[in-house]
């Protein structure tokens, strides 16, 4: 069964980065460029893991987690940012990970695993 990953993600080279490295991977993918699409997507579709920018037009990453968690969303989120928060203050926020940009894709690709092998 292929994973599926819901990547959010406002910068194109970026998502596409991530999204070639997971397909090749063996992931089934989906991008979205704004916290409004994701919520929307996660309406529609399960995924079994979401890749979450903090910096996003329309909604930020922030918002999102905030809403998924009220709407009861079971994916896990990995934040994947540039921003110095800390692991304490993103994990308070209910991602289950965290990544600082810039990233080596392996360091990316562990993270996905260690939720899946938590499932």
């Amino acid at each position: 069964m292929k994973h599926r990953i819901l990547i959010v993600e406002d910068e194109p080279r970026i998502a596409s980065f991530i999204e070639k490295g997971l397909r090749k991977n063996g992931f089934s993918t989906q991008v979205v460029c704004d916290g409004e699409q994701a919520l929307q997507a996660t309406k529609f579709n399960a995924y079994d893991i979401i890749l979450l920018d903090l910096l996003l037009p329309e909604k930020d990453g922030w918002t999102v987690l905030k809403e998924l968690q009220q709407e009861g969303c079971k994916s896990s989120v990995i934040v994947v940012t540039a921003l110095d928060n800390t692991k304490q203050e993103i994990f308070a926020a209910g991602a289950q990970d965290a990544i600082q940009k810039p990233f080596h894709f392996k360091d990316l690709l562990d993270a996905v695993n260690r939720q899946i092998e938590a499932e």
